[in-house]
């Protein structure tokens, strides 16, 4: 079973990412999702965590065979990732007045 990837519809996007570009990885993600220098940021694997940063080149790994990713954020880099991040955290902290993520999110 393959990978499959639903994009959240108020997906952040890294400032590198061209948005006339979006469109071309999303179909690359579906098709083969193996593809360095995009990072995904995801609800974590670990109810204890919020989010998780994978490259996508990471979901090779017989692990993830079969898997559904609720995509939240794309990025160039882990850098500009982490910059994502930091921006869904300040966004929730405004529109709720705390930091779960999961819920501002609703994942």
């Amino acid at each position: 079973m393959a990978i499959r990837f639903i994009f959240h519809e108020k997906l952040y996007i890294g400032g590198s990412i061209e948005t006339k570009k979006l469109g071309k990885i999303k179909k690359k993600l579906q098709k083969a999702p193996f593809l360095t220098k995009v990072f995904l940021i995801v609800p974590a694997s670990n109810p204890n965590d919020q989010l998780d940063i994978l490259e996508a080149g990471e979901l090779s790994q017989p692990h993830f065979k079969g898997r559904t990713f609720l995509v939240l954020g794309i990025a160039s880099d882990k850098g500009e990732a982490f910059g994502l991040v930091e921006r869904m955290a300040t966004d929730c902290v405004k529109a709720r007045g705390d930091c779960n993520l999961r819920e501002f999110m609703a994942c």
